[in-house]
């Protein structure tokens, strides 16, 4: 064999093999996967947020809101992040009713109330609820309390006019604070 193939094929291996490995990007510890999308902790909670297929009603109520701006600020936030198919969850036609321009302040008060200033990771949350006796409580950006118990390894989060929405995907850090995934939408009273 030729000098020349040789070298063509060493060097179609090296391609090959760099082709399979993930991009650092995604390989990084602290980024997740979330609605199909990696969630990088260099990104702000609003441009992860539009990548996650599971977010789109989340994405499109925060936008009606007007609380993009807020959530591409500084912060540091944690969020907790209903998906779309807890927002299917509500009765029938709540959604639509919300994303209206003159529901705009009830809408705000409930995606407000799903977000707490400081950045809380799950172990953070976890020793909060520990020290209460197996209960604590956060209070949100809307200005009412969320509620927080556990039950062994499982984070859940309560309202007070909703019922339980358990923590699905934790820690999805952000360079503004950090996302935890929620199976249902928490209301205030």
């Amino acid at each position: 064999m030729s000098t020349r193939v040789v070298t063509f094929m060493l060097a179609g291996l090296a391609v090959s093999a760099l082709a399979a490995v993930p991009s650092m990007a995604q390989t990084a510890p602290d980024t997740v996967m979330v609605g199909g999308a990696p969630m990088y902790p260099s990104k702000n909670i609003i441009e992860n947020a539009v990548n996650s297929k599971d977010h789109t009603t989340l994405v499109a109520a925060v936008k009606a809101a007007g609380l993009v701006d807020t959530l591409e600020g500084k912060g540091p936030f944690t969020v907790f992040a209903p998906t779309n198919e807890a927002f299917a969850k509500l009765p029938a036609g709540t959604v639509d009713t919300l994303l209206k321009p003159e529901n705009k302040p009830t809408l705000v008060k409930i995606l407000t109330y799903h977000v707490v200033s400081g950045a809380y990771t799950a172990a953070d949350l976890m020793k909060l609820v520990k020290a209460g006796g197996g209960k604590a409580t956060l209070k949100s950006v809307e200005g009412e309390p969320l509620t927080l118990t556990e039950n062994g390894t499982k984070l859940f989060i309560s309202g007070d006019k909703s019922g339980v929405a358990e923590v699905t995907i934790s820690n999805v850090k952000q360079s503004n604070g950090v996302i935890h995934v929620i199976s249902s939408v928490v209301l205030p009273t």
